[in-house]
């Protein structure tokens, strides 16, 4: 305990850019995930290619991917934070179009012949009906996604971005016990409160199972 009160502020300054590095992926992650996973369903021949495409890109050794954006995106550096952002959006787009398509697919066959009849086309279906319907999916899919991405951003430290991660290895290098075991409780911290966001978020954007909940 005396190690964390003596480094609150260098805590809480790696905490900050923990949270930037892996929740803009995840906003980002999802914004490029939504029309793949729709084009996935709604066009059954490219469901297997982006599937097993997206499953590819997860495979990508965090690590090897951090250090070979540079050369992806020239211009940038190896220690540039927005090469970490940048990847951890790729991961989490891997992760999350199976769960977009796969939540779309879950609405119901007569919710949406009713939505038909009711004059419901396009795009105006899509956000209306299909999405919020498809919330409770997406949703426990983004919640894996947030885990993860608060975990692989903790690899970023051995190139040489500061975050939580940095805690791990200059305690392990200094062989400070309470400096990994801040990390590590951080690291966890962090992901429940991203767990919980998410799950604030699916309650608000689907009231009705919270009044289905109730009647019960």
């Amino acid at each position: 305990m005396t190690w964390v009160n003596d480094h609150w502020s260098e805590i809480f300054t790696l905490a900050r850019s923990h949270v930037w590095l892996a929740g803009v992926p995840l906003v980002l992650g999802l914004l490029i995930a939504l029309p793949l996973g729709w084009a996935a369903r709604r066009w059954s021949r490219l469901y297997p290619v982006l599937i097993s495409a997206s499953g590819l890109l997860y495979t990508i050794p965090s690590l090897a991917l951090f250090v070979l954006m540079p050369i992806i995106i020239p211009g940038t550096k190896i220690l540039d934070p927005i090469n970490i952002v940048i990847a951890m959006t790729v991961y989490t787009v891997a992760l999350l179009v199976r769960t977009v398509a796969d939540g779309l697919g879950s609405v119901p066959d007569p919710v949406l012949q009713a939505a038909r009849a009711m004059g419901y086309r396009g795009f105006r279906r899509f956000f209306g009906v299909e999405l919020p319907l498809a919330v409770p999916v997406i949703a426990a899919g983004l919640r894996v996604a947030a885990v993860s991405n608060v975990s692989i951003v903790s690899v970023a430290s051995l190139i040489g971005v500061p975050q939580l991660g940095n805690l791990l290895t200059d305690g392990y290098d200094r062989f400070i016990t309470a400096e990994i075991a801040a990390g590590i409780v951080a690291c966890v911290v962090l992901a429940l409160l991203f767990d919980g966001l998410i799950l604030m978020g699916q309650r608000l954007l689907t009231p009705w199972v919270r009044a289905q909940g109730g009647r019960a």
